[in-house]
């Protein structure tokens, strides 16, 4: 495992990105649709043959990716105090915050789908209000990751905590890898060519979860 405190950072703060999966540390909330996040970090730590480390206020890990530094966080402040997570490896990393990237979960949007987008409302995202909190606006990157509303009126919190059902877990293991896919990409040419690149995919690929 690479240290995560090199004794010389040769790196300038625009080569160093921030990922940031969120999600709720516990046994409790494992294969929670809320954690989708956190499942994206996980994988690309793993891809990378790489591990988490825990530090202040999250489990953070180092990859390296088309010569930049990209710094993997699942916070482990629970979900609505993600943004003193977020602000404090923002400020002890020295990232830039248009090299911020945030995965979350979105039921606005269809079970399967994903966009990148550069910055947006939260939508009553816990975790998404209290980073704009933290950052005194709106405008920074997130990756919305469908997990779509089957829900009743009031039913929101129980749906986002439960767990994926049968036919969604058999699909997510390609909407993980489609999501990295889309991380690596931000990370290697930026939001707006990644935008470009992947958010008709990420449109496309409900409808081919739903035929699945």
């Amino acid at each position: 495992m690479q240290w995560l405190k090199p004794k010389r950072d040769t790196f300038a703060p625009e080569m160093k990105y921030l990922i940031v999966g969120l999600g709720n540390m516990g046994i409790e909330y494992e294969g929670t649709r809320h954690n989708v996040g956190f499942s994206v970090a996980d994988q690309l730590v793993e891809s990378a043959q790489e591990s988490f480390k825990h530090e202040t206020l999250g489990d953070l890990a180092l990859l390296k990716h088309r010569g930049r530094q990209m710094y993997v966080l699942k916070p482990s402040t629970f979900m609505n105090r993600s943004g003193k997570a977020v602000h404090h490896w923002m400020q002890k990393l020295s990232i830039p915050r248009e090299n911020l990237l945030v995965v979350v979960d979105e039921i606005q949007l269809e079970f399967g789908a994903f966009k990148l987008t550069k910055k947006g409302k939260d939508g009553g995202h816990n975790g998404l209000r209290d980073i704009q909190n933290y950052l005194q606006g709106p405008k920074y990157n997130r990756l919305r990751i469908g997990v779509g509303r089957d829900f009743q009126r009031g039913g929101q919190v129980d749906y986002v905590l439960g767990k994926w059902s049968q036919e969604q877990a058999a699909c997510l293991p390609k909407i993980i890898d489609a999501c990295c896919e889309v991380v690596k990409s931000f990370v290697a040419i930026g939001a707006d060519h990644t935008m470009t690149k992947y958010n008709e995919k990420g449109r496309a690929a409900a409808s081919a979860n739903k035929d699945n």
